[in-house]
């Protein structure tokens, strides 16, 4: 019988309407003939609010912790899941992580799949049941508690599907597919039919968010084909994201836009350099994740490193900062920055990408405070109250002929 991995994001199961809306596109695969495995996210916005309840309690707490806490919303919406989907009149059972078998190494916070014990939920499918895994989360070798990072639920997901050799793994989420742009800022965005894996790794490491690096890694080893669709809608074409579609050459896969950024300003008395590879290697080790090919606009300063990081980060970043040294080294911060990313384009025509993308800025008056270019992107660090405005100028301008799709 085909297996089907399905996977549904937290704004598809956001309240009571969307679980039955959800439900029922799992009891209508179910219904064709299909063995189901669906994939669920916390409801909403419930990780962020996990991680607010958290932060009145403490700023310093300890990975383990965080993962207990935040795992909590995946079982919440697998659980509601799995009772609508009894409602509707067919047999359905919630699994945590753990119950589903996901061992992961013991990096809270971020862990990486190890294997996946299918017993269970082998078992579950001979019976006829309808499975709901709570998605984001496993269990180490100690028995504790862990989470995937960022997007964990797609990689939850694709794990499985490569894991009980399912027929395809589909993703659903609040848009139809993958575009050029994400549609909910620009309302003009292309959508693909289908990408290559290589093509779609490039989009999300750049920041569109419709899938996380990791998932597309796994999907690329094992040869899963992930199909990305809309939970919102009627409509059965998405994006279709496997190797057999070739990669794209001398064109564009997409515009992102990443928000919530902080730029970053290091000034030391003596030796930038040192500290600039220090920090480099420290922030990696705690996961904060640096891009140091970014570079400010304007006249270079030689005493000074500049970078952009989450302004979730910066906490976590300023006490890493003391511990290295704070008699030597100022830091300052600005938050409020936005990076628009120009993705998947040549190394021959990313000069004049980079050149359209400053002329169409400079038009419009909005400051370029950092930039990087190189064969796979060029980004470029806006204030975020011009980045809509600048995003959709810039699609506007690199995407106006049809022939570059």
């Amino acid at each position: 019988m085909p297996l089907v991995i399905q996977k549904f994001g937290g704004s598809s199961v956001a309240d009571a309407h969307h679980i039955f809306n959800v439900a029922k596109k799992i009891t209508d695969v179910y219904k064709s003939g299909n063995d189901v495995v669906a994939v669920v996210s916390a409801q909403g916005d419930t990780t962020d609010k996990l991680q607010e309840l958290m932060e009145e309690i403490t700023d310093n707490a300890c990975g383990r912790e965080k993962d207990v806490l935040l795992s909590a919303g995946e079982q919440v919406s697998s659980s509601l899941l799995a009772m609508a989907i009894q409602k509707l009149g067919f047999p359905a059972i919630s699994l945590t992580g753990t119950q589903a078998g996901f061992l992961t190494d013991s990096n809270h916070t971020d862990a990486k799949i190890i294997r996946i014990d299918t017993k269970r939920i082998e078992n579950e499918l001979k019976n006829k049941n309808i499975v709901i895994v709570a998605g984001f989360q496993g269990i180490n070798e100690n028995g504790d508690i862990t989470t995937l990072g960022r997007g964990g639920s797609d990689t939850s997901a694709v794990a499985l599907a490569a894991a009980l050799h399912a027929d395809v793994c589909k993703i659903y989420t609040d848009v139809d597919g993958v575009y050029t742009a994400d549609p909910r800022n620009v309302p003009s965005a292309k959508k693909w039919s289908s990408l290559s894996y290589g093509t779609m790794f490039e989009m999300a490491h750049f920041g569109a968010q419709v899938l996380n690096e990791r998932s597309i890694e796994t999907a690329k080893k094992f040869g899963v084909t992930v199909e990305v669709l809309s939970s919102l809608s009627g409509s059965s074409l998405g994006t279709v994201i496997t190797e057999k579609t070739p990669e794209l050459n001398n064109t564009i896969s997409g515009i992102s836009l990443k928000n919530h950024l902080a730029k970053v300003t290091l000034s030391a008395r003596e030796n930038i350099k040192k500290y600039e590879e220090i920090i480099m290697s420290e922030t990696d080790k705690i996961g904060i994740k640096i891009d140091n090919t970014m570079k400010s606009v304007g006249r270079q300063n030689k005493d000074i490193f500049n970078f952009v990081i989450e302004e979730s980060s910066i906490n976590d970043f300023l006490k890493l900062a003391k511990k290295i040294d704070t008699q030597n080294i100022q830091i300052s911060y600005e938050k409020n920055k936005s990076e628009i990313s120009v993705i998947n384009i040549s190394e021959s025509l990313n000069l004049n990408t980079a050149s359209i993308i400053f002329e169409t800025l400079a038009e419009m008056n909005i400051d370029i405070e950092m930039v990087a270019c190189d064969e796979k992107r060029v980004s470029v660090v806006v204030a975020s109250e011009c980045a809509n405005t600048a995003i959709n100028a810039i699609h506007s301008k690199l995407f106006e002929e049809d022939t570059i799709i």
